[in-house]
């Protein structure tokens, strides 16, 4: 079993920047790529950024030019750099990995941690 559990958010004024890890945990043999995701009140949940094993990301155009995902392989470890917070960027932010939980496995799996609050003041 693979665990996720992110750390890092909290209330901060509008332009303000906030830094989410995302510390991954358990049996993990490999983890494919990292993201987070995010789902504010009465909308659904979105991809925010995404990083892969071999460096390659993906970001949400809201949040591109404003948000740098970065990955410690090493330490199973990724983070989200948000800076120029807006209003809009408030949401619960979800912490996700696809992971081979098994050496001697073949499948990836989702794995997600519990989330963290992110809420930026206008």
């Amino acid at each position: 079993q693979v665990q996720l559990v992110e750390s890092g958010g909290g209330l901060v004024q509008a332009g303000g920047s906030l830094r989410l890890s995302c510390a991954a945990s358990g049996n993990i043999f490999r983890i494919n790529a990292m993201g987070w995701y995010r789902q504010a009140p009465g909308k659904q949940r979105e991809l925010v950024a995404r990083v892969t094993s071999g460096g390659s990301t993906n970001y949400a155009g809201s949040v591109k030019g404003r948000f740098t995902i970065s990955r410690d392989n090493a330490k199973n470890t990724a983070y989200l750099q948000m800076n120029s917070l807006k209003f809009e960027d408030t949401a619960v932010y979800y912490c996700h990995a696809a992971a081979t939980p098994n050496v001697a496995g073949y499948m990836s799996y989702d794995y997600w941690g519990q989330g963290t609050q992110v809420t930026v003041s206008s």
